[in-house]
């Protein structure tokens, strides 16, 4: 992933593929700002072409900046890949500012980062926990902000009773089951990484996501 201007892409692309020693998957290009989004896409385009890099992805790209991307690369015949932005049960924005619409309509992955709300839907922190380091600053985290957040955690433990799931298990199965979504959770350990796996081995009904979807529209 990269920060760059488009200017900048081919010397930052070239220390890339230096370090790694092969060719990149998926190159991402993260908080588009003030760069020139179809000159970038061009150069991207270029390095598909050249075989050093397969696929191309943006990051943090509102709609309209996702529709530019998509369009400057469909000129070269390459497609959009995906989109990374901030998508989960407390925060689903992507629903409402046209991303996840236009994830749909062009085939473009939604990847959701934070996708456990920094936590917070793992149930960790209803019991009183406090929260510690950067998770202090962030709304979600503040008294008024767990409160909320109280009876999104107590469903996603009366439906993970029903499966055998924990809550994070449930959130992430949700983001699962949206086929335009894919969840990038993260782990510190190997358990984390287990209970993570433990979101594909079963699925949730229409009951329940339903259930989910109405718990949680006040964070659209």
């Amino acid at each position: 992933f990269s920060t760059v201007k488009a200017e900048e892409f081919p010397d930052h692309l070239s220390g890339s593929l230096l370090r790694l020693g092969r060719s990149i998957d998926l190159y991402q290009h993260h908080f588009p700002g003030k760069t020139d989004i179809d000159r970038l896409m061009a150069l991207m385009a270029d390095a598909v072409d050249e075989g050093k890099i397969r696929a191309v992805g943006v990051s943090n790209y509102s709609a309209a900046q996702m529709r530019r991307a998509h369009a400057a690369l469909s000129k070269r015949g390459i497609p959009l890949a995906s989109n990374q932005v901030e998508y989960s049960l407390l925060k689903r924005s992507a629903e409402v500012n046209g991303v996840m619409e236009a994830c749909r309509e062009m085939g473009v992955t939604l990847i959701a980062y934070s996708p456990l709300a920094s936590g917070m839907l793992s149930g960790k922190y209803s019991g009183g926990e406090r929260a510690r380091g950067r998770r202090r600053f962030m709304p979600n985290f503040s008294r008024k902000g767990r409160e909320a957040a109280k009876p999104v955690i107590e469903l996603l433990r009366t439906i993970g009773a029903s499966h055998g799931k924990t809550p994070s298990q449930v959130a992430l199965r949700w983001l699962i089951e949206n086929p335009v979504v894919l969840p990038i959770p993260g782990a510190k350990n190997g358990a984390q990484a287990a209970e993570n796996a433990g979101a594909l081995s079963f699925a949730l009904t229409e009951s329940e996501v339903a259930a989910l979807d109405i718990a949680t529209q006040a964070w659209r």
